[in-house]
């Protein structure tokens, strides 16, 4: 690793090639196979008043995608949480986004064989990302539901995080014509799923329910399960149907780019009164104040 730079790199920070540089100057082989073929995992852990948030179960769920797809970081744990902790520390971020990527890479020229690819492992951090931002979350958001299928978890599974947008980019730019800013898509059974990067809850008679299988199982999602049965309340890992979302008390997205996002109305439609629910906003009060307790936080190496 090098030596610190003299000014930090507030707009980002990257570890790429074996070393750290300015997030302007990172590249990839364009013959790169995370390039070419999506052939890639990735997970994201923020960094929140200079603290990752879960990260050991970030790490966790890196290293089992990159075991399920056979991949090699080239590097051990302990190694991976140091440069976490530097590509961080060189931009002085005390909010921030922090993803870690490892990519099929590259085949000698001429070949094929994915047995003898050199794999890639990078990552960077760059300043927080909002899914929405705290002003709309104020107000809620506003989603549709897509007719657009969800890759099949048989062809693709969900609960490795990858970059197969295609299906979820398609389905968003069809919300935008209807003058929605998020989206959901459907299994090939009509079943809800996930929307690009986000878990959806909703409460419907009185229990909160969410889609147990086709969407990734988010670190965000896993906050907001035990927190229901802190509070008390009910929670059902199910099959969640577009017409119990849409007769929804309340409804929420859920994502490491925003933590827990009230959604007010669905296809044109309010979702309840039209505005942030009571038992989304305690929810979303302590999914935040939980950023504090040293059970979930981890200080940055600044």
């Amino acid at each position: 690793m090098t030596g610190s730079p003299d000014i930090p790199w507030p707009t980002g920070c990257a570890f790429v090639d074996g070393g750290f540089r300015p997030i302007e100057d990172a590249t990839l082989s364009i013959l790169d196979m995370g390039v070419t073929r999506g052939d890639s995992t990735y997970d994201v852990v923020h960094v929140w008043k200079g603290h990752f948030y879960r990260l050991d179960d970030h790490l966790d769920r890196f290293a089992n995608s990159v075991a399920q797809l056979r991949l090699d970081l080239g590097r051990s744990r302990d190694e991976l949480t140091d440069i976490l902790h530097e590509v961080v520390r060189r931009t002085g971020l005390r909010d921030a986004f922090v993803s870690m990527n490892c990519t099929r890479g590259r085949v000698p020229i001429g070949s094929r064989d994915l047995r003898i690819a050199r794999n890639t492992f990078y990552c960077y951090a760059i300043p927080f990302v909002w899914i929405n931002t705290q002003d709309q979350q104020a107000v809620g958001t506003s989603m549709w539901i897509s007719d657009m299928p969800r890759i099949p978890p048989e062809s693709v599974d969900p609960t490795v995080k990858n970059y197969h947008w295609l299906d979820m980019d398609m389905a968003l730019l069809e919300a935008y014509d209807h003058d929605a800013t998020m989206v959901l898509l459907r299994d090939q059974q009509g079943n809800l799923t996930e929307g690009p990067g986000y878990n959806v809850f909703a409460l419907v008679d009185g229990h909160w329910l969410t889609p147990v299988a086709g969407a990734l199982q988010g670190i965000t999602r896993q906050s907001v399960l035990e927190l229901v049965v802190e509070t008390g309340g009910i929670v059902r890992e199910t099959l969640l149907t577009a017409e119990e979302l849409l007769r929804a008390d309340e409804v929420f997205v859920c994502s490491t780019a925003g933590g827990i996002m009230p959604v007010s109305r669905i296809n044109n439609g309010p979702v309840g009164d039209g505005c942030p629910g009571p038992v989304t906003t305690e929810l979303r009060d302590r999914y935040w104040a939980r950023h504090d307790d040293p059970t979930w936080s981890t200080p940055v190496r600044y």
